[in-house]
């Protein structure tokens, strides 16, 4: 038998979920979002980790987008960075080392979060601008990559960090980089981790415009290098980070896409979204699938713990392993050991005692694939 709904008290308004909401009655954490003259800013607020986005950041950053999305006095959506070091640097390394190493299946759940913050920003049906105040790295550039423009302050670069710290970039940067900057280019940035500073950005078609951002003296540097961007960053001999160009840019193009209508630019981006819409779901799904797995593996636990610890992975010692057949699947390599003490079985190949009763195991030798 259906139960019937409990009708709501008599003095209880129900909320149209359709209808925009005032940015304060959000009581968001981690984002500042305004809405004002046609602008939606959406800021991520974690300038202590350099706007890393934590898990909740995720939930926060969609809620934003759609609220946005469905205002009707919204005509764009700009999302930034807080301060003048990181627009963001990806998820925050130190949640993946304490959290999704320890329940990988967990990072699924993530993956799926960060999914729906991503396609907030493809299928809000208005143009989104990417303000990149500071470095634009890992899951923040594939945040940025998901805008539709972008303007860049000079002081910037743009890069991906995935094998470098244990993970792969299959959340917008492996499908969309050959698609804004060519196979090549693309391949450098995921291979080798390049940093990409905003000058050549703009060259390679990476992002839309660049902004000086390097203040000295009584002026701005239009081209600074990079012993000027390291002096402005520091404060040091006059120099300094000045963003009011950045944001002048960014409202100078906010305001001439507010000059064109509305249903136009909502169809228009859907049909140039085509390319990254086709390679995004031929691929994330199975990228959601393989990285939730590959959070078991040594390649995550020590590419993240040495984050944390600020020290270069080991790399080296798991290619050892391979050249020895033993891999990096499991933590403490294969479970193919055997206690003859208390009869445990599936203990990893790399234990000289038994995890259970503590005994010591004879050696099996090497085992092979």
């Amino acid at each position: 038998m259906v139960k019937p709904r409990p009708k709501p008290a008599a003095s209880t308004k129900e909320r149209d979920v359709l209808e925009p909401m005032a940015p304060e009655a959000a009581h968001f954490r981690d984002v500042l979002y305004e809405k004002h003259s046609g602008i939606a800013h959406i800021t991520i607020n974690r300038p202590e980790v350099y706007n890393a986005y934590a898990t909740s950041t995720l939930q926060e950053l969609s809620r934003a987008v759609e609220d946005a999305a469905f205002d009707d006095a919204v005509g764009v959506i700009v999302l930034t960075g807080a301060g003048s070091a990181a627009f963001s640097t990806g998820g925050d390394v130190h949640e993946y080392a304490e959290r999704y190493t320890q329940r990988p299946r967990d990072y699924w759940k993530y993956m799926g979060l960060f999914q729906g913050a991503v396609e907030a920003l493809l299928r809000c049906g208005k143009p989104t601008i990417a303000r990149l105040n500071g470095i634009t790295v890992g899951g923040g550039n594939e945040l940025h990559l998901a805008c539709d423009l972008s303007v860049a302050a000079s002081h910037i670069y743009l890069g991906q960090v995935g094998v470098g710290v244990g993970s792969v970039a299959c959340g917008g940067a492996t499908q969309w980089l050959p698609l804004a900057v060519g196979d090549r280019r693309a391949r450098a940035m995921l291979l080798l981790n390049e940093r990409i500073p905003a000058r050549k950005a703009l060259e390679w078609g990476l992002v839309s415009e660049v902004a000086p951002s390097v203040h000295h003296g009584s002026g701005m540097v239009e081209d600074p290098t990079p012993e000027e961007i390291d002096l402005a960053k520091k404060g040091m001999k006059g120099y300094d980070i000045d963003l009011a160009p950045l944001d002048a840019a960014v409202e100078k193009l906010s305001r001439r896409l507010l000059g064109m209508f509305p249903e136009c630019l909502r169809y228009t981006k859907q049909q140039v979204n085509f390319w990254k819409e086709l390679s995004w779901h031929s691929t994330v799904g199975h990228g959601r699938e393989w990285l939730s797995l590959h959070f078991a593996n040594r390649e995550p636990a020590e590419g993240m713990r040495a984050f944390v610890e600020k020290r270069p992975p080991d790399v080296a010692a798991l290619r050892r392993r391979l050249s020895e057949g033993k891999g990096g699947e499991f933590l403490f390599g294969r479970p193919t050991r055997n206690c003859p003490s208390c009869g445990s079985k599936g203990l990893p190949e790399d234990f000289g005692f038994c995890g259970y009763c503590g005994a010591p195991i004879p050696s099996m030798g090497a085992v092979e694939d």
